[in-house]
């Protein structure tokens, strides 16, 4: 199971969308202090037949947030919840 409060993100190297992604969340004052860590998708093969065509694909506590671009709404929803 993923540690509480983190975000995942998986992407894929050369990615300018999962680079995007990683910019904005960061930039994005909600998520501050919530640890985001990045994944490759191709690492193993679960995750690349899950998420592989979806890049950049985004995860709060092992949730789906949302995947392709940011969506700030979402986040702000997943953060709600994770309280």
């Amino acid at each position: 199971m993923d540690e509480p409060g983190r975000f995942i993100l998986y992407s894929r190297a050369g990615c300018h969308l999962c680079e995007q992604m990683q910019d904005a969340i960061a930039l994005l004052p909600a998520a501050a202090g919530h640890p985001l860590e990045v994944r490759d998708v191709d690492a193993e093969p679960v995750t690349r037949a899950r998420y592989g065509h979806k890049i950049p694909v985004l995860l709060y506590e092992g949730v789906l947030v949302c995947h392709g671009r940011l969506d700030a709404d979402e986040v702000h929803k997943a953060l709600a919840r994770g309280r």
